[in-house]
């Protein structure tokens, strides 16, 4: 695309003349020339070599060669790169003390051998004939790696290789995750201190699938092996250089669809006397930047991240600070362009604005201090009073008083006037009396310039009026206008040369009247409104050439010895010009370029022709083309052409009107030229074709497409190579398609100058713009850091407005807190990084948004809040701190809380949350029971009839009219008998607000030492915790023992007649009265005999048991003889194997000694 350009072309490959190669390569040319089909492939003469041995092989090589074709195909994209496209924006991404300042001071110096010290703000710098890059540092803190997520196209992510990733990392992954993915680069930095070689392959293998893992299979990681006087290895970064220089970058989503800019310079513009009189009051503020994305145009609203939306007052380009180099054909660039622009840096020397020019002196006079004399302590004491006084010089001279005596009263300077100024007084009232009178108003009068003040459209005649009334001596020759300014210029001199030169002045009104009427006209002309200078500017040509030819005698008169020019003239007109540029957006354009268009040429009036209704806009659109072509298709058509006679059912065939003609006719059309016949057929000459040209049109389509079907390969100039191939002829179109369009786009305006081009347009991506902003805060100015990016985001028509955004968000799942409904949120989302309130619900099955206390865990839920409304499937992040506080970010670990998109956007929500009403009965008649505790009124008992209700044992019911007492109660029918200790409930949902909260974040107007601590809202919790408030404990959401009453059952009673019809086995036993009591035990007496066997029995059972216990014992005593045996046996194994340790470790030791002596 356009990048290829950027790069040199390289050598082609010239083959070898001679040599083994080339003599074989000569022997196989002259034996294929001997063939009978020289110009046939061996492929072609011999197909039975080259046949499939096996289908299925082919198939799978087939398949595979098409999987891999089909993986590096991408979905064309329309190239929106201009011709002359914005800087390359490099991000160098990491957490402290990784070298990132190291890595952009290496890059520079690569680049353009400079040396830069200090590394502030973005540093643009031009690195071939095709390509520059800006290179930016990315601080600590998560606001400012937000807003370099949303604008760099690279990003270099430096980690520490002894330390491993940090979270910082993981973190703004996420964050490029969200809001577009860059371009990703990985530099492994701190590889010189892992000393084992062995350690730090294994070090690198496990960072680099790491890094894998979390951005793409494949992703470039770079190693940066050490530092050499401060300095990484040259060769290094200079391999870093050339990928930086051949990346390839794929437009992203958002910031195809909008505009921005990333501020590389600053300035305040405030009348220094208001800053003086209010150090707090509202600041004009000039933001500097290389356009990016689409073109911008001045009526978009934009917002400055970390600021707030604000409106552009002034937009306009200026040159740019850091061009590239000619076109010439060269190898490498000169050292006169590797140009270097870093302005927040105190480098890039000549900076030109629309009405200035800043020279950065780098010498030592430019810096030097003072010597802190007495005398100049004093005067920079005085000056200091003066600069602090509030009031000016003439006002405090006024204000001034004076005592001649200690008991008389003060004279004040502004009632003291003398005669004198009393006359002169009269005197000068009279000079304007009789200025007024005879017509003649000086240009440079205060009324005149509040009236131009006020109003921004100001004829060419009254700017040359003005221009010759402040220079010393008019142009126009006139002697009265000479002697009026002498006039003017000699109020200081003498009394008596005053009153002559009035007297000139009051005797000469009376000559060249006439030339005073043409001025008078000429100045009502100019200031009445003329549409045409209105839209076109100067018409009459003669003005413009005249003022150029002053300008020109005037520049010439004011060179000194032929090589310097005097820059002091004309301040005060271009001051003027300045506040006109300066004034408020007009329903027209301003053209305020150095030259006018003059649209009486005939070149511009080619440009607007088109914009009137006589314009030609197509061929089949112009009246005299539609008349001819309704004159040609009278003539040729037919009177009685052909028709069938419905009675007969016979052919009749038209004659033609003349042969000769027809013959004539065909003659001219092959006369024609070849281009003519090419052309496209208007639509009116479509409708006027006879049959036959119909036929002949149609026949002509029909043979293309059969050539084309029939042989795609020969049709396209393809050999048939006998291979089998597969079809790319789609994705062949789709690339032409966007090729097309990508050509289409760039020549639409290219015919137009860039000024017109501009005001059609806008202000394309790569031009170097001034942003004019009024009334910003003050602090954003005084707390201004470079280190802190500015980034200015143009809004579409519909991200102005602020409604209710309804998206799909999923908690992050290293988050360790779940996120609770109602408490604020910082999300960023878009341009914009603002707090705001959500909450949260789950989409049923009947599409109802229910109510959720907490977000779910690894699944997506509902959000909705009150914020600016931006286009669906736009991402975001959610974080509920952005705070650079350790104690917390230990506590959290992980920042990022959600990340998610918008789905719906809608001015209202519709969440609804569950609410259980609960009742208990009081009369229960069968099927109906009477309900009360669950209404406070009649009224709500009528708004719930016909509302279905149900017990806690599953009981339905339905409520049906409201009962006189107790207030509140209810009739209320159900499916089954109900019990008085049954508990009714009535389920119901309502709608729940969505507060309407939204705070944008403002970290840019924090001091310094407080860029990273904003702190927006704070839960509920975080104040109790800072309050030491203990929650007070609710009753009822204590846990209390549950005591269970047992139920007490009343007996089974079966009337007697059902026990006669039951079967028996059914029938009620009736079993002995007290089943539980034990019979009483009978005494056994034994027989002498039977005594004697039971004590036989019993010494046996005694011997027994005396000898199992004395073979336990015996047991016992060997088990412990064998276990110390075994404990003896591996005490002296432990002491044999640590005696040969020590063996083993004293010959490393002295192997090791011998190695190093």
């Amino acid at each position: 695309m356009a990048d290829d350009s950027g790069q040199d072309k390289r050598k082609q490959h010239r083959a070898r003349q001679s040599g083994v190669k080339a003599d074989k390569k000569k022997v196989k040319a002259k034996k294929d020339g001997n063939q009978k089909e020289p110009e046939l492939t061996a492929r072609q003469r011999n197909p039975k070599a080259f046949a499939i041995n096996s289908a299925q092989r082919a198939e799978r090589n087939f398949r595979r060669k098409e999987d891999i074709t089909a993986k590096k195909q991408h979905i064309p994209v329309v190239d929106q790169t201009p011709d002359e496209p914005p800087p390359v924006l490099i991000a160098v991404v990491g957490p402290p003390k990784v070298g990132k300042t190291t890595v952009i001071k290496n890059l520079i110096k690569s680049f353009t051998r400079t040396n830069v010290t200090d590394i502030k703000g973005p540093i643009t710098i031009v690195t071939s004939k095709k390509r520059r890059i800006t290179l930016l540092e990315c601080n600590n803190d998560v606001n400012s790696m937000i807003d370099v997520a949303k604008c760099a196209d690279l990003v270099l992510l430096l980690c520490d290789a002894s330390y491993g990733f940090e979270m910082e990392i993981f973190e703004f992954l996420n964050i490029c995750q969200v809001h577009g993915m860059p371009k990703i680069m990985g530099v492994l930095t701190h590889l010189d201190m892992i000393k084992n070689p062995k350690q730090l392959r294994k070090r690198k293998k496990e960072l680099k699938h790491r890094f894998w893992t979390e951005v793409y299979d494949g992703a470039k990681l770079f190693y940066l092996s050490g530092l050499i006087h401060g300095e990484y290895l040259r060769n290094e970064i200079k391999n870093l250089g050339r990928f930086i220089s051949v990346m390839k970058f794929r437009p992203l989503q958002w910031r195809g669809a909008h505009s921005y800019l990333l501020v590389d310079r600053l300035e305040d513009v405030t009348n220094t006397d208001k800053i003086r009189r209010d150090p707090k009051c509202d600041r004009d503020v000039v933001l500097y930047g290389y356009v990016r994305g689409v073109p911008l145009k001045q009526e978009h609203m934009v917002h400055i991240a970390g600021l707030g939306d604000a409106r552009i007052d002034e937009l306009s380009t200026i040159p740019d600070p850091c061009p590239l180099p000619g076109t010439e054909k060269k190898r490498s660039l000169l050292e006169k362009e590797r140009l270097l622009y870093a302005p927040m840096s105190g480098v890039g020397g000549i900076v030109y604005d629309k009405d200035a020019v800043y020279i950065e002196l780098q010498g030592s006079h430019s810096h030097k201090e003072k010597e802190q004399t007495a005398e100049a302590a004093e005067q920079a004491e005085l000056l200091g009073k003066l600069i602090d006084k509030k009031a000016t010089l003439d006002e405090q001279m006024e204000q001034q008083e004076f005592r001649l005596f200690s008991d008389a009263k003060p004279i004040k300077s502004q009632d003291f006037r003398t005669d004198q100024d009393e006359d002169e007084g009269s005197s000068s009232d009279d000079e304007d009396e009789e200025a007024d009178d005879s017509g003649l108003d000086a240009a440079d009068s205060e009324e005149e310039q509040e009236e131009f003040g006020a109003d921004d459209w100001r004829g060419e005649d009254s700017d040359e009026e003005e221009q010759e009334d402040d220079s010393d001596a008019g142009s126009s020759g006139d002697e009265e206008y000479q002697s009026l300014g002498d006039v003017q210029l000699g109020n200081d001199s003498d009394s008596d040369d005053e009153e002559a030169r009035v007297l000139a002045s009051n005797m000469s009104w009376k000559t060249n009247l006439a030339e005073k009427a043409r001025d008078a006209f000429l100045q009502r002309h100019s200031e009445s409104k003329n549409l045409m200078r209105l839209v076109y500017g100067v018409y009459n040509q003669s003005e413009r050439s005249k003022e150029d030819a002053e300008d020109e005698n005037e520049d010439s008169e004011e060179e000194l010895g032929g090589l310097f020019r005097v820059a002091a003239k004309k301040q005060s007109q271009q001051q003027k010009d300045k506040d006109i540029r300066d004034k408020d957006e007009r329903c027209f354009f301003e053209y305020h370029g150095d030259t006018t268009r003059d649209w009486l040429s005939e070149e511009n009036k080619e440009l607007i022709k088109n914009c009137f209704v006589t314009g030609k806009w197509k061929a089949s659109e112009d009246a005299e083309n539609l008349l001819k072509m309704d004159d040609m298709s009278d003539a040729e058509s037919e009177v009685y052409g052909d028709f069938e006679d419905l009675e007969t059912g016979t052919q009749v065939s038209g004659k033609p009107k003349s042969q000769d003609g027809e013959q004539s006719e065909e003659e001219g059309a092959k006369a024609e030229d070849p281009a003519a016949a090419k052309r496209k057929l208007t639509r009116v000459e479509e409708e006027n074709l006879t049959k036959a040209e119909l036929m002949a049109k149609k026949l002509k389509l029909k043979a293309k497409f059969d050539a084309e079907y029939d042989n795609s390969g020969e049709g396209k100039g393809e050999e048939d190579t006998g291979r089998i191939t597969g079809d790319h002829g789609f994705y062949e179109d789709l690339k032409a398609e966007a090729q097309r369009q990508s050509e289409l786009n760039k020549s639409e305006f290219a015919h137009l100058d860039n000024e017109f081009r501009i005001q059609i347009e806008g202000y394309r991506p790569g031009l170097y713009v001034r942003l004019g902003f009024k009334q910003l805060p003050a602090e954003f100015v005084e707390n201004f850091d470079p280190s802190y990016p500015v980034l200015v985001g143009a809004l579409n028509m519909t991200e102005e407005n602020v409604g209710y955004v309804n998206c799909k968000v999923k908690k992050h799942r290293w988050y360790k807190k779940i996120l609770k409904t109602g408490d604020p949120l910082i999300i960023s989302m878009g341009w914009r990084r603002f707090q705001t309130v959500a909450i949260y619900a789950k989409v049923e099955d009947n599409f109802r948004q229910r109510y959720l206390k907490y977000t779910p865990n690894h699944v997506t839920c509902s959000m909705t809040f009150w914020g600016p409304i931006t286009p669906q499937n736009t991402g975001f992040l959610a974080l509920q701190t952005v705070r650079q506080d350790q104690e917390e970010m230990r506590r959290l670990g992980f920042r990022i809380a959600a990340t998610g998109c918008v789905t719906e956007l809608d001015k209202s929500s519709q969440i609804m949350k569950k609410l259980k009403l609960v009742g208990h009965p009081f009369k229960v008649y069968k099927k109906t029971a009477f309900i009360k505790d669950m209404f406070n009124s009649s009224l709500e008992v009528a708004k719930f009839e016909g509302a279905k209700i149900k017990t806690v044992s599953g009981i339905r019911g339905q409520i049906k009219k409201s009962h006189h007492t107790p207030e509140g109660s209810y009739r209320a029918t159900f499916e089954d008998k109900i019990l008085l200790s049954d508990i009714v409930f009535c389920r119901t949902w309502f709608r729940v607000e969505v507060p309407r909260f939204y705070a944008p974040v403002t970290s840019l107007l924090l001091p310094l030492d407080q860029k990273s601590q904003w702190q927006g809202m704070k839960t509920l919790g975080q104040l109790k915790r800072e309050r030491d408030v203990q929650n007070a404990a609710q009753p009822d959401s204590m846990y209390t023992t549950i005591v269970r009453k047992e139920k007490i059952f009343r007996p089974l009673n079966i009337p007697k007649a059902l026990q006669r019809a039951l079967p028996y086995k059914d029938k009620p036993k009736f079993g002995p009265e007290n089943p539980k009591a034990a019979p009483e035990r009978v005494a056994v007496v034994n027989s002498p005999y039977e005594q004697k066997v039971a004590k036989m029995m019993k010494m046996i059972e005694t011997n027994y048991k005396d000898k199992r216990q004395r073979e336990r014992q015996d047991m016992k005593k060997r088990m412990k003889n064998f276990r110390e045996k075994k404990r003896e046996k591996l005490a002296s194994k432990e002491r044999r194997q640590k005696e040969l340790r020590k063996k083993v470790s004293r010959a490393i030791s002295k192997m090791r000694g011998k190695q190093n002596a």
